[in-house]
């Protein structure tokens, strides 16, 4: 099979919710496959019945080769999994964390303290891995949860939002342990991130998903592509009177009105652009900024599911800030 993973109608419910609503796509293998969408899309659902967490209402996946309803155990064995939460005992050391998992796989101790030792030198936590786990840093924590995901060897690495809540600098140390632990394994990577230019940079290819149905898939450069067209962002007073005149002007292919700013897919910028500001100035409606752009990752995002990803990626930063504040008060 050139496939590392297979859905096929992949379905799951919560009471009459459908948070994964019939699925189908494939994940090459070797290849870092992204899953784009907003809180609540069905992302990590997703993600739980492919690693075997959850049973699904309906269909099914191959995984590594097994099924995962069927094979549930091999899948299992195939696999690492790094979730969003942080998983490791805070009252651990990071070495007692990752023997501790490797116990539970059935790895053999004198195997088992070999490979802990090359993946915590690996992504950077030889220094660090006799300190309990509640003296790290965001950073140190996410690596560790990656080297605990690795212990079993697998051929295919499930990543929650592996950067969610990290600094830019931190993203960046991960993304290139990640990027070092693809090549030395050869795995097959299957993330989830609200990170647009990770996605873009990173990825081969992405699915968007949106209300439990994936709206399409493709290379960050095909689905940019798809919009077919630049995009001109209006800054102005009168946006209502503004959308009756820009309708008329031809180019212009659709308009969209978000937080007082007008996005508008036009044929060619260079040439629509000042036909625009013509027409608006002619009645007396002045545009304070004016932005021409080739569409972005965003704006593909924004094209098949009519929200800008931009903002679920402030609103679950903020989410996430507000999830670790509570854990620190509670400990």
């Amino acid at each position: 099979m050139d496939d590392a993973i297979r859905a096929i109608e992949l379905t799951k419910y919560y009471g009459s919710v459908k948070a994964v609503d019939h699925v189908n796509f494939e994940v090459r293998k070797g290849e870092i496959f992204g899953f784009l969408g907003p809180n609540g899309a069905g992302k990590t659902t997703a993600i739980k019945m492919l690693a075997t967490l959850l049973k699904p209402t309906e269909g099914t996946a191959i995984v590594s080769g097994y099924d995962i309803v069927r094979e549930a155990k091999k899948v299992r064995q195939s696999i690492g999994v790094v979730p969003q939460e942080y998983t490791a005992d805070e009252d651990l050391t990071g070495w007692e964390n990752i023997i501790l998992i490797a116990d539970m796989y059935g790895i053999k101790r004198e195997i088992s303290r070999e490979r802990a030792k090359e993946l915590l030198n690996m992504v950077g936590l030889s220094n660090a891995m006799n300190r309990k786990v509640s003296t790290y840093s965001g950073g140190m924590r996410r690596r560790l949860e990656m080297a605990i995901g690795l212990i079993n060897r697998p051929s295919i690495l499930f990543l929650d939002e592996p950067t969610l809540g990290l600094d830019a600098q931190t993203r960046v140390a991960i993304w290139s342990y990640l990027m070092d632990l693809k090549k030395m394994y050869n795995m097959t990577i299957f993330v989830t991130t609200h990170y647009l230019e990770e996605a873009d940079f990173y990825c081969n290819r992405i699915a968007i998903i949106d209300k439990g149905k994936i709206v399409k898939i493709g290379s960050p450069r095909e689905l940019k592509e798809s919009i077919k067209g630049d995009i001109i962002t209006l800054e102005l007073m009168d946006t209502l009177k503004a959308l009756s005149i820009l309708k008329r002007i031809d180019g212009v292919i659709e308009i969209k009105e978000e937080n007082n700013l007008l996005r508008i897919k036009v044929s060619n910028g260079s040439e629509i652009a000042p036909k625009i500001l013509e027409a608006l100035n002619s009645v007396g409606i002045y545009v304070t900024r004016i932005s021409i752009t080739q569409p972005t990752l965003d704006e593909a995002y924004m094209e098949y599911t009519g929200k800008s990803l931009r903002e679920e990626q402030a609103s679950s930063e903020e989410m996430f800030a507000m999830m670790r504040t509570l854990r620190r008060a509670r400990s």
